[in-house]
């Protein structure tokens, strides 16, 4: 039937260009993008799950600092802790010396003059020795704590470790010194215990430094792995998509001239007039 009113075809054939219209749309935003779940309205499911994932990964660059953060303190700690072994190693040697009964009394006070100097600059790396405000050896903390997981509900805690003078680790006293033979030689005893204090307190220290660094690692794995996951869930194949984008582009052409075919079918009709 021929008519004027009522163009099937065109109809047809807009519809059809019109969907290809929107896959060109849809496969061009997929390119620009990278994505072939860029919304909601894509797959709202998938979107969801990333999202959520794209959250943990954000939280995990948290607990990265976080973790950063607590070793650079606890390295700092180790480092005065370090300065102050060596210290006690010279105290020792000032010490000792003085313990010899055939020294004669002005070298003894030399020795200790020294021994007072090395004494106090153990003071002064005590209360140097923080990071950010953070002092992990001068007695005020028991602990300090790191993120450990994305929801913030584990931590990983290191304990502080009080390296003052006259404390539990360092047993010298803060007014130490000698006047004679036998006080050095009493000495000598205080820092060889307090050397070995010292140790422990490093090893500590040195292990929790050690869990830091373990734990940061996993963490970036595991960061690397949920990027990959969501990858995985919205990336688009750009090859796939530049295929598709040029078919459609061909689509759309072909749709241009047929709805232009359908659109001149009325005009056939003045043929049955003439």
């Amino acid at each position: 039937m021929a008519t004027i009113n009522t163009n099937a075809g065109a109809m047809v054939a807009l519809q059809n260009l019109r969907q290809t219209n929107q896959d060109l749309e849809t496969v061009q935003a997929r390119i620009n993008t990278g994505l072939a779940v860029g919304s909601a309205k894509d797959n709202g499911g998938v979107y969801a799950i990333a999202q959520s994932m794209r959250a943990d990964v954000r939280s995990y660059s948290a607990v990265a600092q976080s973790l950063d953060l607590s070793a650079s303190t606890v390295d700092v700690a180790l480092a005065g802790g370090e300065a102050i072994s060596d210290i006690l190693v010279e105290m020792k040697e000032k010490a000792l010396g003085a313990s010899d009964s055939s020294l004669d009394q002005a070298s003894r006070d030399a020795l200790n003059e020294d021994f007072k100097a090395l004494r106090d600059q153990i003071g002064k790396i005590v209360e140097t020795a923080e990071f950010n405000g953070t002092n992990l050896v001068n007695g005020s903390l028991s602990q300090i704590s790191a993120l450990a997981n994305a929801s913030g509900t584990s931590t990983l805690t290191i304990a502080a470790e009080d390296l003052s003078l006259g404390g539990a680790v360092v047993t010298v006293a803060a007014t130490s010194s000698f006047a004679s033979a036998g006080d050095a030689s009493t000495l000598v005893a205080t820092i060889e215990s307090s050397l070995d204090n010292l140790n422990a307190s490093l090893a500590r220290l040195g292990t929790g430094s050690k869990s830091l660094g373990i734990h940061k690692a996993f963490v970036g794995k595991l960061s690397d792995a949920l990027e990959k996951g969501i990858g995985n869930l919205v990336d688009a194949d750009l090859a796939k998509e530049s295929a598709r984008l040029q078919s459609l582009q061909v689509k759309q052409q072909l749709g241009v001239q047929a709805l232009s075919i359908a659109n001149s079918a009325p005009a056939t009709i003045l043929g049955y007039f003439r």
